[in-house]
């Protein structure tokens, strides 16, 4: 009797572990147990003496800002994912930024042991040049990007009248085939979730139709703002980016408001091109951060 008790306890128990393990992959599947790691990585700086008043509209004409060129990885899940794709270094458009300890994107990934075929999928925040052009660097990334902001960027963008500032004609001709290609899904419109524990948000018109990245790490979550927020200053200060920076200054002042309700901290909330990113986090290799 006293084994036949004990085979029907062991029954019950690997039934319930099959219960618990099949609602964790139902949980996993439906994004709720999904979590990630986040690192910023450098691949470039500017040289150039900004200030807070040229990123941040109204922002101060004297306090000096470091400007960093970088790209975000998320790691977990059987993803790597990177967030933007950076800049191949011969681009026309970067030599205003007079651009100084440039590392091709693909190469600055070796410092997370990563190498460009790694890369599963890349999030697009914008097509800008400092954004997009490194896209054709990752053979086997699946590319996600918002549905206006692509169709913008690849036809209306061209016509007369219309706003291409930041745009290169050789991404756009990269993006036509990566499409025809079966590489890119279009992201129609905000709060939507892309990945498992990771959602994308609109309003803030950097572009067309920007989007931002909002992150479950487990313990917290992690907005990737990318240029929706261009530097701290116009975080701390509520302002709009300047000179042109966005398409509807107020659109992008409540996005960073909307933004700041989604986290518990705002230390979690990153900025596309601040310097002092690389300071707040702790340091993994020399120009990457882990955000935590």
């Amino acid at each position: 009797m006293s084994s036949c008790f004990s085979l029907y306890i062991y029954g019950m128990k690997k039934s319930i572990l099959s219960f618990i393990l099949a609602i964790g992959c139902f949980v996993s599947a439906h994004g709720q147990a999904a979590a990630y790691k986040v690192y910023a990585i450098k691949f470039a700086a500017s040289s150039y003496p900004f200030t807070a008043a040229d990123w941040a509209q109204g922002g101060s004409k004297t306090d000096s800002v470091k400007i960093d060129f970088m790209v975000w990885v998320i790691r977990g899940n059987g993803k790597n994912i990177l967030v933007d794709a950076g800049f191949i270094g011969d681009i026309e458009d970067a030599k205003e930024f007079k651009i100084v300890d440039y590392v091709r994107p693909d190469s600055a990934l070796f410092k997370l042991g990563l190498r460009a075929a790694d890369i599963t999928d890349i999030i697009l925040s914008h097509p800008h040049w400092d954004h997009i052009d490194g896209v054709g660097l990752f053979p086997n990334a699946h590319i996600w990007i918002q549905k206006e902001d692509f169709n913008y960027f690849v036809s209306t963008a061209w016509q007369k009248g219309e706003h291409n500032g930041g745009y290169a004609k050789r991404d756009v001709r990269m993006m036509v085939d990566k499409n025809m290609d079966g590489k890119v899904t279009l992201v129609d419109g905000d709060d939507k979730e892309i990945l498992p524990g990771i959602r994308v948000f609109t309003g803030s018109r950097h572009t067309y139709n920007s989007e931002y990245v909002l992150v479950n790490t487990g313990s917290n979550k992690v907005i990737i703002a990318s240029d929706n927020i261009w530097i701290y200053a116009n975080f701390r200060h509520m302002l709009p980016a300047a000179d042109g920076g966005t398409l509807d200054p107020a659109g992008y002042v409540k996005q960073m408001q909307r933004m700041k309700t989604m986290v518990s901290d705002d230390k979690y909330i990153l900025p596309g091109h601040d310097a002092e990113v690389f300071s707040l986090f702790p340091k993994v290799e020399d120009g990457v951060v882990e955000i935590r």
